[in-house]
């Protein structure tokens, strides 16, 4: 996949800081024509570029107060793909990552409080056969949380 170019990233940016911007907004801010803009998000999005326009809404809001990462490991091969498949089902598992070092994988997790922490790895986590550890932090509070990406690589990185 080509990499985006200059003003495609400038797009990128300001379609991540507000997914709404109308495309006559963004031709004015970039210097093209609102067609060229409309191709150009058209494009990003065939390209797999732009994957989706989304709400962002407050965990709060919906009483999910509790935030936590829970690492899981086990050591038979088999355990991946159930475990795989339970949490991909599970509304509380906001993101999956598989990992290096002790563990197979880290699990961020959204409920509402430790009560609902502790049935969710009963119910979800500990129900797959051959899960054999877990390590679970809660997380305190969140100084920088965000889904938008760099655009452009960060000043040190040379």
């Amino acid at each position: 996949m080509a990499e985006p170019d200059a003003i495609d990233r400038r797009l990128l940016a300001l379609l991540q800081a507000d997914g709404r911007t109308p495309h006559a907004e963004l031709a004015r801010v970039v210097g093209l024509a609102v067609s060229s803009v409309n191709e150009r998000v058209r494009k990003l999005g065939e390209r797999g570029v732009i994957t989706g326009v989304h709400a962002s809404v407050s965990p709060e809001a919906l009483g999910l107060d509790l935030l936590a990462v829970v690492f899981v490991g086990w050591s038979a091969p088999d355990v991946e793909k159930r475990f795989l498949d339970r949490v991909a089902e599970e509304p509380a598992v906001l993101e999956c990552h598989h990992v290096t070092g002790a563990w197979n994988y880290l699990l961020k997790v959204r409920v509402r409080n430790t009560r609902m922490l502790e049935a969710f790895l009963a119910a979800v986590i500990k129900s797959v056969d051959g899960i054999e550890r877990t390590e679970t932090l809660i997380v305190l509070s969140s100084p920088k949380e965000t889904a938008t990406l760099a655009t452009d690589p960060p000043a040190w990185a040379g």
